[in-house]
């Protein structure tokens, strides 16, 4: 089956706009935040690592196998969501990672960290494909879906801040073991949320009648324009923070230095973020998707980030954090929309997994391009390739648009006249 053939979700009424949201909505953003606070598995691997007597070399190797744990995740819980059921899923590896952080803690030897590390990347983000099919399921008016992702952002980079905040105080106070514990136990807790408050799986999500072939889901043009789009912008959000600290160092910047750029971050999107959601919101009204702001979010993330490679104080790298804030907010309201109007309802799950390895690809990325780009030219070329990714990732969304504006004009065309 081509792009052009994909079967398409009914059209639903649209919900008022001042209808409550869900229960189970508010359960989500609890959850992400939980998750998102206590998420110190990740960015304090490397230094329990080094802790434990690996080499540097053997480090970036246990997080690049995390790394395709986290790539593999995305996939493996976006079909799940669609196959088990959204609660099912999440359920599942919230409660996997409850009971694996620990093990990965205790482990020593070479072959059983990788193992653990690369389940632990499988579960680390899995929450992010379920949520987003959750809030395509529950609510269907754009404006509020829109809304919701973006406090659903904001939630992210709140929770991001007060993981490197609380981390870094309870690895100087106990040691790095404990992270993993408390890290433990919030995944428990995410899983017992979403046993609670999510709605129970309906026979959608199981119908055999019902699937969308994955054959299908992969020769859908839009949806690889939105990856590849998606991929390039994030590579420079995700500078935040896998880039950055190496441009810092490279200007003989402290980490304490490192963390007044995430306050920055952390307070740029707080405050920005209920300014800029209502509007946003009210741009996802109608039937095409946001391609155009797409593309405007990928230039400022871009121009933002790249500015950091010109900086060279910690007020410079700050000021440059937050000028890509905008731009993030924008790109996550934007992205969400974009999916959730490309995607069969029975296929969500599928479509936001495939999506979500964006960031997961990003993270990789991030890191070696600033690091090429500082060994042959300094912070100008880091500047520059940052600028540069942040353009193609614009440029890739006017074929999105086209295809996708087409894909609209067919639908209005085909459907029948209502009396």
């Amino acid at each position: 089956m081509s792009a052009t053939t994909l079967p398409v979700a009914a059209k639903i009424p649209e919900q008022p706009a001042s209808r409550p949201w869900p229960p189970a909505i508010w359960a989500l953003l609890l959850t992400t935040l939980v998750a998102r606070s206590f998420g110190f598995a990740y960015p304090f691997l490397s230094y329990h690592l080094k802790q434990l007597g690996y080499t540097t070399e053997a480090v970036g190797q246990v997080l690049a196998v995390f790394g395709v744990g986290w790539l593999l995740g995305q996939l493996l819980t976006g079909w799940a969501a669609d196959r088990l059921g959204r609660r099912r899923t999440l359920v599942t590896a919230m409660a996997t990672a409850a009971v694996l952080l620990p093990l990965l803690a205790q482990a020593h030897e070479f072959a059983a960290v990788c193992t653990g590390a690369l389940i632990a990347g499988i579960v680390y983000d899995a929450a992010r494909p379920v949520v987003s099919a959750v809030i395509a399921d529950l609510i269907t008016d754009d404006a509020q879906r829109a809304a919701v992702n973006g406090w659903r952002h904001g939630a992210v980079n709140i929770g991001a801040a007060l993981t490197g905040a609380v981390g870094g105080f309870l690895a100087a106070h106990f040691g790095f073991q404990i992270l993993f514990w408390i890290n433990a136990a919030a995944c428990a807790a995410c899983a017992l949320i979403a046993h609670r408050r999510l709605p129970a799986d309906t026979p959608l999500a199981t119908a055999p009648s019902s699937r969308i072939p994955v054959r299908a889901v992969t020769r859908d043009a839009r949806l690889w324009l939105l990856w590849a789009a998606s991929v390039f912008a994030l590579t420079c959000a995700a500078g935040m923070f896998t880039a950055l600290p190496m441009l810092m160092e490279d200007d003989g910047l402290a980490a304490g230095a490192y963390g007044w750029t995430q306050v920055a971050n952390a307070g740029t999107v707080i405050a920005l973020t209920p300014l800029l959601t209502p509007w946003l919101s009210r741009r996802c009204r109608g039937q095409q998707p946001m391609t155009g702001t797409l593309a405007a979010s990928s230039l400022v993330l871009g121009a933002g980030m790249g500015s950091a490679g010109l900086a060279d104080t910690t007020l410079g790298y700050s000021l440059a954090v937050a000028a890509a804030v905008p731009g993030e907010i924008a790109f996550f309201i934007a992205a969400s929309d974009v999916l959730n109007k490309i995607a069969p309802e029975s296929a969500r799950g599928l479509y936001a997994g495939i999506w979500g390895a964006t960031l997961a690809v990003a993270v990789i990325i991030a890191p070696v391009l600033a690091a090429a780009s500082l060994a042959w030219g300094g912070g100008v070329l880091a500047a520059l390739t940052t600028l540069a990714a942040g353009a193609v990732g614009a440029a890739l969304c006017l074929p999105l648009a086209g295809l996708t504006h087409r894909r609209t004009a067919a639908r209005a065309t085909a459907a029948p006249a209502v009396s």
